[in-house]
């Protein structure tokens, strides 16, 4: 692991005697690295600067060592493989996680770590303002709406442009998430744990620009939607068993009552049940219902001791105002 200390302060005096470490995954991004790498050096020029290259087959690396930044490499392909490496790889008191492709505006860089510092959060999210219709697209925006929509729905307020690849992020943050997803979906599951154990998080309005000429984005924007559907849905089954297995159980507890009514009126009417297959099929379809709801309170429990486990973990890092005041 990487740990590099006494590189002190980046902006001010609040984060004197902190470790900042800036994070810049990379695939294929030859076009911009450099002017992301000289950007946020201007805007925090005592951080470190990490960039990992994700099997780039242009000259992303070359550029990104000439321009001074660490380079390392992850094999496995796919944003989240490279983000959860970064974090385990590299030991810092602040983290700032910052797409290559210079879209996003470096200088709100101090104002995020300081909005971070004085309101003691773990997590600063940089929600895109930007008028330039290519570079944040009609169709990209209503999606994003859409899913930050259904995860604040269910876990919580706090975060208004979940799928932001500008991020500052705390220590006890980074340290306490077990990072599973490979794709572009790492964004869903940064805000999900944020809001399932209730941290401390803040949202600051940043420019957002659209990519210079010969870059192109990486996101496809059905394909990776679905994904990240997939993925916010995994998780309310993982973090929110009971309200999961608990909706599916009203659902089959409902089609199991129409199927049941005409029968049952039958019986009462003739005394007779003349369609037996239907009246088997209710009864199956009610059992699905009460083992759904079983597997929900079973799972509930299971999921409260995950979640103490992550709390547990989260307090055992130290909070970034008591790394600051250390001797």
């Amino acid at each position: 692991m990487d740990t590099y200390d006494d590189r002190g302060a980046t902006h001010g005096t609040q984060t004197r005697g902190l470790i900042v470490a800036v994070r810049v995954p990379c695939y294929n991004e030859e076009a911009t690295i450099e002017t992301v790498i000289r950007d946020f050096r201007k805007a925090l020029p005592d951080s470190v600067i990490f960039v990992y290259d994700n099997n780039s087959s242009d000259r992303t690396v070359a550029r990104a060592q000439a321009a001074g930044a660490i380079v390392r490499r992850e094999r496995l392909q796919g944003k989240g493989n490279v983000v959860r490496r970064m974090l385990a790889d590299i030991d810092a008191d602040i983290y700032c996680m910052v797409d290559g492709d210079a879209t996003y505006d470096a200088a709100a860089a101090p104002k995020m770590i300081d909005l971070l510092i004085s309101e003691h959060l773990d997590m600063v999210n940089g929600a895109r303002v930007t008028e330039i219709v290519e570079a944040y697209r009609p169709g990209h925006r209503f999606g994003n709406a859409v899913l930050s929509w259904l995860v604040r729905a269910t876990f919580g307020t706090g975060i208004a442009d979940m799928l932001s690849g500008y991020k500052v992020l705390s220590r006890r943050f980074v340290k306490s998430m077990p990072l599973l997803s490979t794709g572009f979906e790492i964004e869903t599951e940064f805000a999900v744990h944020a809001l399932s154990l209730r941290m401390p998080i803040g949202e600051l309005q940043t420019t957002y620009r659209d990519r210079p000429a010969g870059s192109h984005s990486k996101l496809n924007t059905y394909r990776d939607g679905v994904r990240i559907l997939r993925t916010i849905l995994l998780l309310i089954k993982e973090e929110r068993p009971f309200s999961f297995f608990g909706a599916l159980a009203t659902f089959l507890a409902l089609m199991s009552l129409a199927l049941a009514a005409p029968v049952v009126a039958t019986y009462f009417e003739t005394g007779l049940v003349p369609r037996l297959p239907t009246a088997v099929l209710s009864a199956a379809i009610m059992l699905l219902s009460f083992l759904s709801m079983t597997c929900g309170l079973i799972l509930d429990t299971v999921t409260r001791g995950r979640k103490e486990v992550k709390r547990m973990a989260y307090l055992a890092a130290q909070p970034t105002m008591q790394r600051q005041t250390r001797p």
